[in-house]
């Protein structure tokens, strides 16, 4: 059996909130508010992101148990082969991967939408085609893979000078946001009448919330970069659900400051009827001029470097850990041998996105649209794993070679989990619901499956062919039961005074393991 690589423990808990939080945020909360108003309104966009803030906490809640007992880089993928198998493993990996690249090159044509409203002269040079109604220029697209090409270093350079750089970006976004709020809200012209009607009269307040609901899964999916770090934490995992429920409410309420600083500034029923390349941007142009602008566009630069930062750090992990499952080539397994980084995962990222831009931005959407099912796919896996392993009384934790604990409420937690995330599954494909795809993302979905496939079906034989024991190890590692010789798992927590239990069980802390034959990472 060969060697398992392991990543370097580095990052601080201020650094793992900066990830959460900022990749949560991103250039959406910048870009956005004004489409969103135009879906449900100013009220229904802050309720319903409200909504999906408490509903991603309850998802959160499974997140944080299985961080606390599985700290294992993979996040999702991991927790899908635990609890599921190989296959399962797969299938949750395989889509996850596509949401965290998809978000990643989308951060990417945000700097370029900037740079058509700030610098026109620039960035519209070289003219080569439309795609959808959205213009592509030769000076969009090498912004866009300079920033790529910039992040890529970053990451692989260090997990710590990620970290770092990514919590200094957060501050700087927070400052900025709070600025324009401020403003905003104190500029003569402003009012609180230009947010009426509170919602989209054409749809009402219901849909308009659910329709805002249905794309949380999306809007707050930076919180589930916290697992894919977990490897990397240098304090003990018991403290991500609270690092996770920090980020979330953090997120939602920059969600709600975004939309009162555009709805305050402008009617938002003109706002829409205008159609601006960049609706926020117009509104804090017409109030402040240039100077609101720079202010505008410092915080969405913020929010970009938050995002393809952090998204960059979790692909990688993620392909990381698949890479070091023999899900995908072993390469991809294998840490940088002077930085310690998953740098075969970071440039494969790098050459995929650096497409990205050749497609335009309305492409590029489609693409994004599909991928909060992806994401939903894996806030499923997760729940639906953690509400297995949590028992409802003693009774029915006797199992000792896996997690098993007794928490009836956190069960029940995890079993809204469950729901909550068939929920947002259901608002993604059932017709006629607010949250329904469009045809262009059916087709790019379908792409994605049928590339799936195929390199299921190749890797099918070599895959299926590795024994129990030995993905076990690739997989978890150091938190397998060696002594189990048919069922290699992780160790449980579970009382060695239980009659049922014949041989002692060793205790499954991160940073308490003692025992010699599960060595500490």
């Amino acid at each position: 059996m060969e060697q398992r690589e392991q990543l370097q423990r580095t990052l601080k808990p201020h650094w793992v909130w900066a990830i959460a939080f900022g990749s949560a945020v991103g250039w959406g909360a910048f870009v956005l508010p004004v489409d969103w108003m135009g879906m449900a309104g100013p009220l229904g966009v802050i309720i319903g992101f409200l909504i999906g803030a408490l509903l991603m906490i309850i998802i959160g809640i499974s997140y944080g148990f299985l961080v606390e007992k599985l700290p294992i880089s993979g996040g999702e993928f991991t927790y899908a082969y635990y609890g599921l198998g190989r296959y399962h493993a797969f299938v949750c990996g395989w889509f996850l991967t596509l949401g965290y690249m998809s978000i990643v090159a989308l951060n990417a044509s945000a700097i370029a939408l900037l740079g058509k409203f700030v610098l026109p002269s620039i960035v519209e040079r070289g003219f080569m085609y439309s795609i959808a109604g959205w213009e592509v220029y030769a000076g969009e697209v090498v912004i866009a893979c300079i920033a790529l090409v910039v992040f890529a270093f970053i990451n692989i350079r260090g997990a710590d000078l990620s970290g770092f750089s990514q919590f200094v970006f957060c501050v700087a976004l927070i400052v900025g946001l709070a600025l324009l709020t401020i403003g905003m809200i104190l500029h003569p012209a402003s009012s609180f009448t230009n947010i009426q009607p509170l919602f989209n009269p054409g749809v009402g307040a219901l849909s308009s919330i659910i329709a805002i609901v249905a794309i949380a899964p999306w809007a707050y999916v930076g919180f589930s970069n916290i697992p894919q770090a977990a490897e990397e934490f240098d304090f003990s995992p018991k403290k991500s659900f609270k690092l996770i429920v920090i980020a979330l409410l953090c997120a939602g309420f920059a969600y709600c400051l975004s939309i009162i600083a555009t709805g305050v500034g402008q009617s938002w029923t003109s706002a829409v009827e205008t159609g601006s390349i960049w609706g926020t941007g117009t509104i804090v142009e017409n109030a402040y001029g240039i100077w609101g602008v720079i202010l505008l566009s410092f915080a969405l630069m913020m929010g970009i470097f938050t995002g393809l930062n952090g998204f960059y750090a979790s692909t990688s992990r993620l392909l990381f850990a698949m890479g070091r499952a023999k899900v995908l080539p072993a390469a991809f397994g294998k840490l940088h041998p002077k930085y310690k980084t998953p740098y075969i995962g970071i440039l494969f990222t790098l050459a995929v996105t650096v497409f990205a831009p050749l497609f335009g931005r309305q492409a590029l959407l489609w693409v994004v649209d599909m991928s909060a099912l992806g994401v939903t796919i894996a806030y499923f896996y997760t729940c639906f794993i953690a509400y297995r392993l949590l028992k409802w009384s003693d009774a029915s934790a006797k199992n000792p070679k896996g997690i098993s604990i007794v928490a009836p409420t956190r069960k029940f937690l995890c079993l809204l989990g469950v729901i909550s995330s068939i929920g947002f599954f259901l608002l993604l494909v059932v017709p006629g619901s607010p949250g329904f795809l469009g045809t262009p993302s059916w087709i790019a979905l379908s792409i994605w499956v049928g590339l799936g496939g195929i390199f299921f079906i190749t890797r099918f034989k070599s895959y299926s062919a590795i024994p129990k024991g030995e993905m076990d190890h690739y997989v978890l590692g150091d938190y397998v039961d060696k002594k189990a010789e048919d069922f290699t798992s992780v160790l449980a927590p579970v009382a060695a005074a239980s009659a049922d239990i014949e041989e002692p069980n060793v205790e499954m802390d991160y940073v308490d393991k003692k025992t010699e034959d599960v060595p500490v990472p």
